[in-house]
This record gives C-alpha cells, sequence and structure tokens, in this order.
C-alpha cells in the first residue's frame, strides 16, 4: 500500500510569497491538481470555461477552505502551524494505521494507492465554526482532505478525524455510492466512521458532530423525527436529518427542527448498538450493506 501526503504548507508558502493574480493559479495547480480525479467525481471543475464560473476555487471556498485569495502575510502564523514536520508525520502515521487495521483483520482493499492533505479552514465560515475548527473528506476512495484551522486543540483532533476518513475510505471501496442514497445508509456509513475513530482514539476524542447532541435531545425528538424519515433519500432531502437545519439551509434546502448533526450523533448511537449487540467487530462491520445491519438494530429505536 502507498500512502502519499501533499504538504500543504509548502504550496501556501509559495502562494504568501506570489502576487495576488498568481495565488488561484498555484493553489488550482500545485495543491487540487493531484486530485483531479475526486474532484470530476464531485463534478467541480479545475478551471472554469468562463471568468468567475464554478470551478475548484469557487468550490473550494464555498466548502469552507481558506480561499486562495486569502493566503497573504496574514496567514503566516497559520502556515507555520501547519508546517511542523510532526504534524505531517503524525497525520501520515493516523492513515496508515487508520487503512491498515482493515489489512490486519484481513480485509484486502482493493485500492492500494491513496493521496491525501491537509488544507487550512476559513475560520469564518459557519462549517468551520460548527466543527471546532476541523474536519475531513474521505468519502471518494483513494483520496482523503482534512480542514484545519490550526491550533492546539484541532493539531491533536486531526488524526481522530483522518481514522474516520479512512473509514468512509474503505467502505466505500465495498458499498458503492448512488445519488438517491437514503438517510439510513448515511447515517450507518457515519455512525462506522466515528465508532472507528474513537476505537483507535477513545471516546475522549469524539468529534463535535456527535459531542454537540445531548442524550436527552437525541431521546426526547432527534430520535422519533428520524425514525420517521430513515428511507428519505437524496442529498437534498436527508442533509437537514444529517447535518441539520443550519447547514440545510446554507446549501437552500429545507430544514426539518433538527440541530448540529443530529443524523450523524443518532448514527454513532446507532453503530454503537449494533456492535454491542451483535459482537461484531468495528473492521466487520465496515463493509457490511446497510440493510444487513439495520436488520439487527430495530431495538434501538424503542430505547
Amino acid at each position: 500500500m502507498n500512502i502519499r501526503g501533499i504538504r500543504s504548507d509548502h504550496v501556501y508558502q509559495k502562494m504568501i510569497a506570489a502576487s495576488i493574480e498568481k495565488r488561484n493559479d498555484i493553489y488550482r495547480y500545485e495543491l487540487m491538481k493531484p486530485f483531479e480525479k475526486k474532484l470530476e467525481i464531485y463534478r467541480i471543475p479545475l478551471k472554469a470555461k468562463q471568468e468567475n464560473g464554478y470551478d475548484v476555487i469557487m468550490a473550494s471556498t464555498m466548502l469552507g477552505y481558506l480561499a486562495p485569495e486569502k493566503i497573504d502575510e496574514s496567514q503566516q502564523d497559520n502556515v507555520a502551524l501547519l508546517s511542523q514536520d510532526n504534524f505531517w508525520q503524525t497525520c501520515q502515521k493516523a492513515i496508515e494505521d487508520g487503512l491498515g487495521r482493515f489489512e490486519k483483520a484481513g480485509i484486502s482493499l482493493p485500492i492500494q494507492e491513496y493521496l491525501y492533505t491537509i488544507m487550512l479552514a476559513d475560520p469564518k465560515s459557519p462549517y468551520t465554526i460548527l466543527s471546532d475548527g476541523y474536519s475531513g473528506d474521505g468519502g471518494i476512495p483513494g483520496y482523503i482532505w482534512g480542514a484545519i484551522y490550526p491550533n492546539t486543540f484541532t493539531l491533536d483532533r486531526m488524526p481522530a478525524a483522518l481514522a474516520h476518513e479512512c473509514n468512509h475510505n474503505v467502505r466505500f471501496q465495498f458499498i458503492e455510492w448512488r445519488d438517491d442514497i437514503t438517510l439510513a445508509e448515511m447515517m450507518i456509513s457515519e455512525g462506522l466512521a466515528e465508532n472507528y475513530a474513537t476505537s483507535i482514539y477513545g471516546k475522549e476524542k469524539l468529534g463535535p458532530w456527535v459531542s454537540k447532541v445531548s442524550m436527552e435531545s437525541l431521546k426526547e425528538y432527534i430520535k422519533p423525527l428520524i425514525k420517521e424519515a430513515l428511507d428519505v433519500s437524496g442529498m437534498e432531502n436527508l442533509t437537514a436529518y444529517l447535518y441539520g437545519d443550519e447547514i440545510a439551509e446554507m446549501n437552500n434546502y429545507f430544514p426539518v427542527g433538527l440541530p448540529f448533526c443530529a443524523g450523524y450523533a443518532c448514527g454513532y448511537y446507532m453503530i454503537e448498538h449494533y456492535l454491542q449487540k451483535t459482537g461484531k467487530t468495528i473492521t466487520e462491520a465496515t463493509i457490511l450493506p446497510s440493510e444487513e445491519i439495520l436488520a439487527e438494530i430495530t431495538d434501538f429505536w424503542e430505547e
């Protein structure tokens, strides 16, 4: 297995030294082009056909990454924090471990080439604020992104976030993604990923996408609402259930009366229930079809 990191800090340093009109292309061709296949699956062009059109620059800003035009002298301290060799070594080890545990468990991964990077998150983006300054994206097998507004807390949390994304990376090598994916299937994927992260790093590293939801609110109104929506399909319809109203409205989707990452949190406890009930390991469960997992946890909704 070959796991290679793109040192975003080196690209950011080059951008800071460049004139503002050159920054977009440095970002586009030196940081994003290696991930072009991932971008194609997301239908994000590397470069727009017309000026100011939708492309990787616009998409990055919309997704909460720091816009290339903002990578200037004001970001020197953040880039310096991102430039620590031991941070990149820790990220490399986290991904090697996150993927390697499956092979050690006898699960042969179809994909053997992996590429990752850690990008600066925009501290003013609602995505960054809601996720306490760090997040990840590992839904396309072979590619992993981390996003971070670097400080002591977020630098410490990044390995757990990368383990979460490794789990997605593995699952979607065995379970085919569909545009009409259901809420139940998404909750299972997120629940598996976060249970995987805590199985390695402990519950003290539980992500804000779970820890911000109280058990009281989960039992009183989140579970009843979600139980009735498990078959809702398509991201435009399930976003509010999975990510909460605030993120749904940011994407011009309808709210349903749920807080930040209600579905994520529900999925975490749903998979925790499944693992305890069946005795399956998290690595075994990661590659199981959703319907097999759902069939075992009908009692979760009665708790």
